[in-house]
């Protein structure tokens, strides 16, 4: 049965059909009458060029090894200019949806097929007739689906070996674009210490003040800080000196007066009045008290001043538990009644908490970890990046609570993470034929 419905099939299910081969092969001929057989459809190329490498077919009985490349039309292939397009000139193969040439592939219409730059010209595999219209309803209920998780309706007759192959996937897929992340700070510095500073800096932030984290990281050196690692106050004074904060400050407080001197002395002898940030960059609205950036800079000083080597104490303990108990700290004695300068509170300010600590941890030291696994070409690190993910407890957001309710159990750190990822690559998206449990669902007999 021929289908009629272009407008909802894309290159991606082009891809989906060619690479598990969900089309009727029975006489399989090409739109000019030529037999194809397919010994094998080639492999997914990730990058520029034509879609599947290494494809092996035999055509009216002859084998061909080389690329097949996908197009909804098969007019698609002079709209790109492929025919001008050297790297196209492997293509044994076009499978289209439709021939959209007058009078598909008659002699008449030679001249638009699809031809290389030597004027080659190459078969084309029309789909649309030989594709079940089952297979398409069931990849448009899904593309079409209204649900924030376009399985929904689904999932639970999904195969746990799936969802759990697709959940590892997305966490690697996390953890290599986190990683690179982290390599982008190391080639700028080519310090991994001043890595593990900034990137701990930039977490800080909680993701609303995490830009101007970054750029007070990006203004005082770490080598700057632990020079005085010893006296918190005075990396009180530099942090604060350099965020801009302390200019603003309009009430009378001793506290702030004695940063402030200090402050000019050691930016004077480091360079920071040039770098100092506006206060004005410092996001407030919607925080709690809590995640005040002046609560958490307080926080970041008393870090800095536990630990000589951060590096170290990331890279080189794989105690999750003990980590989080290190990074738990108490800022100095004006903070523990203070949010903000010059105004007291009745409630305590709090240490770092649990959440806050993991939150750190996930997007700190595993990403820190797979960055080093890969410029030492130590494989191990990646292991423990996982291991301390799966030793962490769980985000829980409005992603975890949305899989949880469709019955996904997230017990750990890696579970949440890999949730998150699968939530906004895949499904906010739409990619439901990369992902496996979708590919599953359209594919399914």
């Amino acid at each position: 049965m021929r289908l009629n419905n272009l407008t909802t099939v894309t290159e991606a299910f082009l891809y989906f059909l060619w690479q598990f081969q969900y089309f009727d092969h029975a006489d399989l001929l090409t739109t000019e009458g030529e037999s194809i057989q397919v010994v094998h459809p080639g492999f997914r190329n990730p990058n520029a060029g034509p879609d599947f490498l290494n494809a092996r077919l035999l055509i009216n009985d002859v084998e061909w090894v080389g690329t097949v490349e996908a197009h909804t039309k098969a007019s698609d292939w002079l709209a790109h200019r492929h025919q001008h397009d050297r790297a196209y000139d492997n293509v044994i193969l076009h499978i289209v949806w439709t021939d959209d040439r007058p009078n598909g592939g008659t002699p008449e219409t030679h001249h638009r097929r699809p031809t290389r730059t030597d004027g080659s010209t190459m078969p084309t595999l029309e789909l649309q007739a030989r594709t079940g219209s089952d297979l398409l309803s069931r990849y448009n209920s899904l593309t079409e689906s209204l649900d924030a998780i376009p399985c929904a309706g689904q999932f639970q007759g999904v195969q746990p070996l799936r969802i759990t192959a697709m959940l590892d996937k997305a966490m690697l897929q996390r953890l290599e674009r986190k990683a690179a992340d982290v390599k982008a700070i190391y080639e700028a510095t080519q310090d991994w210490e001043e890595t593990a500073y900034r990137l701990l800096a930039i977490n800080f932030g909680f993701k609303i003040n995490a830009d101007p984290m970054a750029q007070l990281s990006r203004a005082i050196p770490q080598r700057a800080l632990m020079k005085h690692r010893d006296s918190v106050r005075q990396l009180e004074a530099m942090l604060f000196g350099a965020s801009g904060l302390l200019d603003v400050v309009e009430e009378v407080d001793p506290y702030v007066d004695e940063l402030r001197r200090e402050y000019r002395f050691l930016a004077a002898k480091y360079g920071l009045i040039d770098k100092q940030l506006p206060a004005h960059v410092w996001k407030w609205g919607r925080l709690r008290p809590a995640n005040f950036p002046t609560l958490r800079l307080a926080q970041f000083a008393r870090l800095m001043s536990n630990h000589g080597s951060l590096f170290s104490l990331f890279v080189g303990m794989n105690d999750a538990p003990g980590l989080l108990k290190k990074l738990q700290v108490m800022p100095s004695e004006y903070w523990q009644s203070h949010y903000r300068f010059g105004k007291t509170t009745d409630k305590a300010a709090p240490t770092l908490g649990v959440s806050s600590v993991t939150n750190i941890l996930i997007n700190t030291v595993a990403p820190l970890l797979a960055a080093y696994a890969h410029n030492r070409d130590r494989s191990e690190y990646i292991d423990r990046a996982i291991a301390l993910l799966e030793q962490l407890p769980p985000e829980k957001n409005t992603i975890t609570d949305g899989w949880e309710s469709l019955g996904l159990t997230v017990r750990s750190a890696f579970d949440s993470q890999a949730s998150i990822e699968l939530f906004n690559s895949f499904c906010t998206p739409k990619k439901c034929l990369n992902c496996q449990i979708g590919a599953s669902l359209v594919g399914q007999k």
